[in-house]
């Protein structure tokens, strides 16, 4: 084959440290958004819908097929937590957790998780980060420590 073809469609969730909220300002949350979004365009990880809620983000996206996803995830943690530094004198103290969770999606399922991601102010009425999070780990089969998945 003369040409590298790749459809791989990733579902990253990644919460500020210690799941502080950071972003209840749903100005600045949707910036953020929209941030998180351009870092993924530059590094040719095509968004399909980025959400989430004060503490915490889904990105729902194509991967690049010359970035890896620790390196993608890495630069949207570091080049977004610059930005919101720079752009908000009181966010000095804003990080991102050290980890982070990634679930493949097959095409079949992109429209489903595409509504789960719009929805998150909805989901986060009933359920925490914390139990949202450990339901993925389940549902993909992910062995996961407790002890060492929160920062």
């Amino acid at each position: 084959m003369p040409q590298s073809l790749l459809a791989v469609y990733l579902h990253f969730v990644f919460s500020t440290k210690d799941r502080h909220p950071f972003l209840t300002d749903l100005i600045l949350r949707s910036e953020m958004h929209s941030m998180l979004g351009g870092i993924s365009n530059q590094h040719r990880c095509i968004p399909i819908l980025i959400g989430g809620v004060e503490d915490h983000v889904h990105i729902l996206a194509r991967l690049s097929r010359t970035t890896t996803q620790s390196d993608w995830v890495k630069e949207l943690k570091r080049a977004s937590s610059i930005w919101i530094k720079e752009r908000e004198l009181g966010m000095r103290d804003f990080s991102w957790q050290n980890g982070y969770g990634v679930f493949s999606v097959s095409v079949s399922n992109l429209d489903s998780v595409r509504d789960y991601i719009a929805r998150q102010e909805e989901h986060h009425r009933k359920t925490t980060f914390q139990d949202e999070l450990r339901s993925f780990y389940r549902k993909h089969r992910v062995e996961f420590d407790e002890r060492y998945v929160w920062d």
